[in-house]
């Protein structure tokens, strides 16, 4: 495929897009409008990111930013996948699981770095260079699965729908929290005012068992809510791989 016919948004995010040659050699390069957009998006969240800020910060005219981005939109597309970096190396010797658990884990941590990243809407599929290495990684840990390429796949996508909302959620709920961390704090006495058991009895065994009594660190509640999810999807996927390569079904 040539250059000009890929995607504006994933050429630039690989560097093939080619600026005007017109006039003087331009003072700006992608690198330095992307690294200046995350910035801004560091220190005061995604909101406050626009072409004319990112101008102030440079110290260089709107105008002067379109000769490498043709707009907001597109500039969030390549600052995300800037933001999110190189997976590290899988560890030598690893299972799949193992290797697997290691790869959302940084995910995880990566995100947190650019806690603004869960908020950029996801357009389309990884076609950035740090978002293809972080699926490369995650499609190699299942090499020696037998699973085939197309199922292989199947259970990368899968594993990032769920980090992905696992996370996304749980910054939403971090928000909530710190601005009314009572409504949290009395989930349960709540929904044992409202759940009437005979028109919500399986809230209602949940609230008698005392689920929603309990809240501990809402940060360290979340890692095991995180990993209590990652440990099902990967009992499945275990199971997805003996049923196809073991079983043959």
């Amino acid at each position: 495929m040539e250059n000009d016919e890929l995607p504006a948004d994933v050429a630039a995010m690989w560097r093939l897009r080619e600026t005007p040659r017109r006039g003087p050699k331009p003072s700006l390069t992608l690198d330095d409008i992307v690294g200046a957009a995350i910035e801004i998006a560091d220190a005061e969240d995604l909101a406050a990111v626009s072409m004319a800020r990112v101008a102030d910060r440079l110290g260089n005219s709107t105008m002067a930013l379109y000769r490498h981005v043709k707009s907001k939109d597109e500039l969030l597309v390549i600052m995300s996948d800037a933001a999110l970096e190189r997976p590290d190396p899988m560890p030598e010797g690893v299972d799949w699981r193992t290797g697997l658990t290691f790869w959302a884990d940084g995910v995880l941590t990566a995100i947190r770095r650019h806690r603004w990243y869960a908020k950029v809407p996801i357009s389309g599929p990884p076609a950035g260079p740090n978002n293809l290495a972080w699926f490369d990684s995650a499609l190699g840990v299942l090499k020696d699965t037998g699973l085939p390429e197309e199922a292989k796949v199947g259970v990368v996508m899968g594993l990032i729908t769920y980090v992905q909302g696992e996370i996304r959620m749980a910054f939403d709920l971090a928000a909530g929290y710190a601005d009314n961390p009572d409504a949290f704090q009395r989930f349960g006495s709540t929904l044992r005012r409202v759940a009437d058991p005979r028109v919500y009895p399986a809230v209602a065994r949940s609230v008698e068992a005392g689920v929603f009594d309990e809240v501990g660190s809402f940060e360290e509640d979340n890692e095991a809510d995180f990993d209590f999810g990652l440990q099902l999807y990967l009992d499945g996927v275990a199971a997805f791989i003996d049923r196809v390569c073991v079983k043959g079904e």
